[in-house]
């Protein structure tokens, strides 16, 4: 028996729940994850998994064994990266979530120049803005806008995206123009973006000097998804708070009018975030640096915009 492999397939059946996403996970069949299983339980003199038709049930032995297990592991694969050349190109499947927004017009237009750096890596971007159960879908690491509240994982800032005030033309035909923030809890509309974690509307901020205002928005559609609030935005649903690099096509096709342009939005931060037990691989940390280049790179672009608007 191959103790160390035994351990690692021990290890995603506890992550998982059950042998067959374990198998799927691990690109093995079924039956060689359960011999390998067997055989250490064998090997240990214990049983540290109870089957069932419908699940596993993990004994106390089991317990103990998986605490430990997931420790050296990761002490390992740390070993591991130490000892490896510098020169070495980090390779193998990175398994990444984003919103759509994100991927469709931030990182899937760079991502040639990623794959020049690293033409190794394997890229797989689950898109969508949902929960993601991190271990049972054995996801790297994921690109989240706010700040993060789960304290199971981990989290890098890897830059910060300024936010403006739009509305359609549709829209400031029927309502006007908001002359102040508050008029967006009086006599205005917001488009409303749900948040998938909270299960509420998110409130916006704006600040003007040293006054900062929160406001709870009035809307008639709320949305989950990024692309979904801009396009309600367009189509006069309510004004809506999004980034340039989001807005830049509506604004140019006269579809979007920025409004309010004399108050700040609150800045988008954007992080990593990744389990506390998993370790940060090569391939993770050279996509997070990158991916934090990318976003310093838009944020200078974005400020030579404004100064040639200014002059």
């Amino acid at each position: 028996m191959d103790q160390l492999s035994a351990m690692r397939v021990f290890v995603r059946v506890v992550e998982t729940g059950n042998f067959t996403r374990a198998a799927s996970t691990l690109n093995m069949p079924k039956t060689t994850v359960t011999n390998l299983v067997q055989s250490l339980e064998a090997h240990l003199r214990t049983t540290l998994l109870n089957r069932t038709t419908r699940r596993v049930m993990v004994t106390t032995d089991g317990a103990l064994y998986y605490e430990r297990a997931i420790q050296i592991l990761s002490e390992l694969d740390e070993l591991d990266g130490s000892m490896s050349n510098s020169q070495t190109q980090p390779s193998g499947r990175l398994r990444v979530e984003m919103a759509g927004a994100f991927a469709d017009l931030l990182v899937i237009p760079a991502l040639c120049d990623f794959y020049k750096r690293y033409p190794q890596i394997r890229l797989d971007i689950g898109v969508g803005d949902r929960l993601v159960d991190y271990i049972a879908e054995n996801v790297d690491c994921a690109l989240r806008g706010g700040t993060p509240t789960d304290q199971s994982l981990i989290a890098r800032k890897v830059g910060e995206i300024k936010m403006h005030t739009y509305a359609s033309p549709v829209y400031i035909r029927n309502f006007g123009v908001p002359d102040h923030p508050r008029d967006l809890e009086n006599g205005h509309f917001s488009v409303g973006y749900l948040n998938a974690t909270a299960g509420r509307v998110m409130t916006t901020e704006f600040s003007r000097g040293e006054e900062t205002i929160e406001i709870t928005p009035r809307y008639v559609v709320s949305v989950n998804d990024a692309r979904t609030y801009v396009n309600a935005a367009i189509a006069g649903m309510g004004i809506a708070q999004s980034a340039r690099f989001m807005t830049r096509e509506a604004v140019e096709k006269g579809e979007l009018v920025e409004v309010l342009t004399d108050w700040e939005c609150e800045s988008l931060p954007l992080y990593i975030v990744y389990p506390q037990t998993r370790h940060l691989s090569n391939k993770v940390r050279v996509f997070v640096d990158w991916l934090a280049k990318l976003l310093q790179n838009l944020k200078i672009e974005e400020n030579r915009e404004q100064i040639r608007k200014a002059s």
